[in-house]
């Protein structure tokens, strides 16, 4: 095969480098879609050995419930000499052919058998014994005149003074039955075992190629479905997939060593050009957007402490006009902790552009959450919002400013709040839940949600759906959440928005 004219004119080391190039492309691109088919197939092997797996197990319980139902007929009165048995036991025979003998024999030897068709002698004490033995859960024992049946006996009535054994004759190859065309090709099979590995259906050889083991999920009848897929090169690599991939292989190489070439030509000035123009833009948005930040988290996050501040010193007013002079003192308590609170944001928004180490602690986020209830609640009820929050009842920790975290719980609620102005349902949901090594924090809305276009440039500064927002909320939480060493995001619900806080569980977290 020719890799281009310009080869000929290339040293024959070069060319023969080329073509080692491309044998080694066409090799991998046939062992990727060999790979692929084997996960396909093998994939596909899971997926009906598993439906195949609640079928039978499906059927599995049946027979519990035909057992019990036996076993409560051949306790009525006069069951035997009415026929009230065989009528029940004739009636299960033809709905569920898998089920293709049924007995009534009687643990005292000179008390009639009642059954479906007559049994011998010898499986009839063996049938005695078992049911005898048997505890609450039926004994499974495998046909010796049957090949590829089980037994099931259950004793009548299941106490320990049992006078009978209720006997299922349960042929195991329909049992699999299955009218999924998968389980008709040649390289598949299935075989069922009894607990103790005696085949009851099926190859007792070994299963080579792909294998699936599972138990039936039937507390009586925990028997093993093995099922096995043989896999050839014929499977593997279909002629039309693999000469279309070769094809495909080989002229994605030519058009590399074209784009390769061409490339090497023009890349190195032209990545000088990129990263001096992107140094140069970098630099102007980090100025910006630590201004916009600035400027914008001082507003945005003085407004709750000063309005606080504002409506106790109202407060204390009308409490000393009226004479009402013992609860001033928790009033003017509120508006030194608000304005501490004040200060300490001061001082942070102070400090937002230079670089320092975070100095977390062991914060049970349970307390930022319920901090923030209390903040908003008055709001939520006025703008006719429920608040529901569900939180576990033991800690859970991380290492974060609690003010710092409490500021991006603040700017979630509200911006989820702000949502729902048009929303016909009005609910806001605060999740809080451990989830491995880390702590999730979810804040859901019932409102319009995001749009697509949207969402891409949600954390981005200054980048706002509302008329009078500055865009920079979302930002400035995305800040303080990277700096506590965790990550935040949007997750598309079927209903509303949901924004999610993922941070790594802090030292105390018993949850």
């Amino acid at each position: 095969m020719s890799l281009g004219t310009s080869s000929l004119d290339m040293p024959r080391s070069s060319t023969l480098r080329l073509l080692l190039g491309w044998l080694g492309v066409v090799a991998l691109a046939i062992g990727a879609l060999a790979l692929y088919r084997h996960a396909t197939l093998s994939s596909e092997l899971e997926r009906e050995s598993l439906a195949l797996l609640a079928e039978a197990s499906q059927r599995a319980d049946q027979h519990d419930a035909h057992l019990t139902a036996l076993s409560a007929v051949a306790q009525a009165e006069g069951a035997r000499e009415s026929g009230p048995f065989k009528d029940v036991a004739s009636t299960i025979l033809q709905f569920y052919p898998r089920i293709d003998e049924i007995q009534l024999v009687p643990f005292d030897g000179a008390a009639p058998i009642l059954g479906t068709s007559p049994l011998d002698p010898e499986l009839a004490a063996a049938l005695r014994a078992a049911g005898r033995s048997a505890g609450s859960h039926a004994a499974l024992l495998t046909s010796p005149d049957r090949p590829g049946h089980y037994l099931m006996v259950k004793r009548s009535p299941n106490t320990d003074a049992a006078r009978d054994g209720v006997v299922l004759f349960i042929d195991g190859a329909r049992l699999l039955a299955s009218d999924a065309p998968f389980w008709k090709q040649d390289n598949v099979s299935a075989r069922l075992s009894m607990p103790d590995g005696k085949t009851i259906s099926g190859t007792d050889a070994p299963m080579a190629g792909d294998h699936f083991s599972r138990t039936l999920r039937s507390a009586s009848q925990p028997l093993l479905l093995d099922t096995t897929l043989s896999v050839g090169w014929r499977d593997l690599l279909l002629p039309g997939a693999a000469l279309a991939t070769a094809v495909a292989a080989t002229l994605l190489y030519l058009a590399g060593l074209a784009v390769a070439r061409q490339w090497s030509l023009t890349r190195a000035a032209e990545r000088r050009a990129e990263l001096a123009d992107l140094d140069a833009r970098l630099t102007h948005a980090s100025r910006v957007n630590a201004m916009g930040e600035m400027a914008s988290g001082m507003a945005h996050e003085l407004t709750q402490p000063l309005t606080a501040i504002l409506a106790q010193a109202q407060a204390g007013r009308r409490l000393l006009s009226a004479g009402n002079l013992p609860p001033l003192g928790g009033a003017l308590d509120d508006v030194v902790a608000q304005a501490r609170r004040a200060s300490a944001i001061l001082d942070r928004l102070r400090q937002w552009s230079k670089p320092r180490e975070a100095s977390p602690s062991a914060t049970d986020l349970r307390g930022a959450v319920a901090n923030v209830q209390a903040l908003l609640g008055a709001e939520a009820t006025r703008r006719g919002i429920a608040l529901d929050i569900d939180m576990p009842e033991a800690p859970l920790v991380a290492n974060v400013d609690q003010v710092e975290i409490e500021q991006v719980i603040f700017n979630l609620v509200r911006n989820a709040m702000e949502a729902l102005a048009d929303a016909d349902e009005k609910r806001v949901t605060i999740t809080l839940r451990g989830d491995g090594k880390d702590v999730v924090l979810d804040v859901q809305d019932t409102g319009p949600g995001v749009a697509p276009e949207v969402r891409p440039k949600l954390f981005t500064p200054f980048a706002t759906t509302r008329p009078d927002g500055t865009g920079l909320g979302l930002a400035l939480s995305q800040r303080l959440v990277e700096r506590a060493g965790g990550e935040i995001g949007y997750v598309a619900p079927e209903r509303g928005a949901l924004f999610r806080v993922i941070l790594p569980r802090g030292g105390g977290d018993q949850a």
